[in-house]
């Protein structure tokens, strides 16, 4: 079997350690080309462009956990619930599948939770717990019945390196939106403030990428890393000397974006974790009723299954691990984990644990095994009781990297027939709609439903795998959930 993928040349392979021969072969290091070294960078670099959920995740959860209660109280709760089970799953992820993919709770699913269940028809964060747990069980149903799998090996082989490039596109905006180098202003987007780049940290994002290209492009070991070092230690530095604080619409909007890189007080931090097991499985459906319920799960899932499908195979794509039919090694293995992170999210309290596309920036610093993740979830494990240290990493220092990833993930789009219009014209869509939309599920989504419509348009509709057509018909259902709503009543 192949492990690399169209286009792709896969790395040399270095002499497998001879301090961890037991290591090297449990991950298949070697075999994937890769070393020790390679695989701790790119779980340390995974780690850091990702770690903002650790502030992010409390913040859109805290209040809503709270209710009238402490909400700083609850904020811990959830930070210390989000570590804790991150780094759990992640290594789950590294052992069982032995692929570079971390796993966190997801943007998306938590923000339906703070601000879509939670007090719709009187449901508590407790049932909306509950909820992720049913949806969790539904998608480990599919994939133990090979129902999600076959899904995922129905769909073409054009699509998926659309995907693969729709989602190098999103996480390089991610980057530049998360940076504040593009805003929200008088157009839908533009430039810094105003059209124009200003402030210091913009100025660290900006070092910081032209550093890690620097380096990328001289092929040096670990750029992407030290462009995150590098970049967080000069934030630091103009932290403490110009005081900038943290980003505040209108009267700060040249703050650090999310995370202020200083240390006030001591590192380490003691963990509260009263907040794990804090759901409701069945309440949720004596308030809402039972086709409010399953509307929400659908919803809920459809997002789960198809990012995870999305973020897998645009690893597997730059990290050259698919084989010549375009599937990732241990296919099951990787749906089935990412599955149980749905459940134990619900069930710790802190929302789905999901598959993150950031992994790409660890696999572009070289990550190919599942020792990367070991690495990372040790790293979350950590951070439960040194949070303050954590936090000292702000976006601008860690972006850059999903930046350059990006870059590296877009290179994919020459392996697309685009002289093609029949393959071209869903692929575009499915390339377009993920950062347009701000949304994996909704590239793929309408990437599937372009390539249905058009196959029947040219007569080829046979062509079109069952699966394919099912899933399509279930996307254009997501697609329109409101007015459904509308017309059943439960708008």
């Amino acid at each position: 079997m192949s492990t690399t993928s169209p286009g792709r040349t896969a790395p040399s392979r270095p002499a497998p350690s001879a301090f961890l021969p037991a290591l090297d072969r449990f991950f298949r290091i070697t075999e994937r080309g890769s070393t020790v070294a390679r695989e701790l960078r790119g779980g340390v670099v995974t780690f850091f462009t990702m770690s903002y959920i650790l502030v992010l995740n409390p913040l859109i959860l805290g209040s809503a956990l709270a209710g009238d209660g402490d909400v700083t109280s609850a904020k811990a709760k959830i930070a210390a619930g989000t570590a804790l089970i991150a780094g759990v799953m992640t290594i789950l992820m590294g052992v069982v599948a032995n692929y570079p993919l971390a796993m966190a709770a997801g943007l998306g699913i938590n923000a339906m939770v703070a601000y879509t269940i939670v007090g719709n028809h009187g449901m508590t964060f407790a049932d909306a717990m509950g909820i992720v747990v049913i949806e969790g069980v539904i998608i480990l149903i599919l994939v133990l019945t090979g129902f999600r799998e076959a899904v995922f090996r129905a769909v073409p082989p054009f699509l998926r390196t659309a995907i693969s490039v729709g989602i190098g596109l999103f996480i390089a905006l991610i980057g530049l939106v998360d940076a504040k180098v593009v805003r929200a202003g008088g157009t839908p987007l533009e430039l810094g403030l105003g059209g124009s780049l200003k402030g210091w940290p913009v100025i660290v994002f900006l070092l910081g990428l032209f550093l890690t290209v620097i380096l990328h492009i001289r092929k040096v070991r670990g750029a992407i890393l030290i462009g995150i070092v590098s970049a967080t230690l000069l934030a630091v530095i103009i932290e403490a000397v110009q005081g900038l604080g943290a980003f505040e619409e209108g009267s700060n909007p040249t703050g650090w974006a999310l995370s202020v890189p200083s240390l006030s007080g001591s590192p380490v931090s003691v963990p509260d974790l009263s907040g794990l097991g804090h759901f409701s499985l069945l309440g949720s459906f004596e308030k809402a009723g039972a086709v409010s319920i399953v509307l929400l799960v659908f919803s809920m899932m459809l997002a789960d299954f198809f990012d995870t499908m999305g973020t897998m195979v645009a690893i597997g794509a730059e990290g050259g691990l698919l084989d010549e039919d375009g599937n990732p090694p241990r296919t099951r293995e990787i749906l089935v984990v990412d599955s149980v992170g749905a459940i134990v999210g619900g069930l710790g309290a802190v929302s789905s644990n999901t598959s993150y596309v950031e992994s790409a920036a660890g696999v572009g610093e070289g990550a190919r095994t599942g020792l990367a993740n070991v690495v990372t979830g040790a790293l979350f494990l950590t951070s439960v009781f040194l949070s303050p240290l954590v936090a000292m990493v702000p976006y601008e220092a860690a972006t850059p990297a999903l930046v350059v990833v990006g870059f590296l993930m877009m290179t994919q789009v020459a392996d697309i027939d685009w002289k093609r219009p029949e393959l071209g014209i869903p692929a575009f869509v499915t390339i377009i709609m993920m950062p347009f939309s701000y949304s994996i599920t909704n590239g793929i989504g309408a990437g599937f439903l372009t390539y249905a419509l058009v196959e029947i348009a040219v007569g080829r509709a046979r062509r079109v795998h069952p699966l394919m057509w099912l899933t399509a018909a279930l996307f254009a259902v997501y697609f329109t959930m409101a007015p459904i709503k509308e017309i059943l009543g439960l708008a």
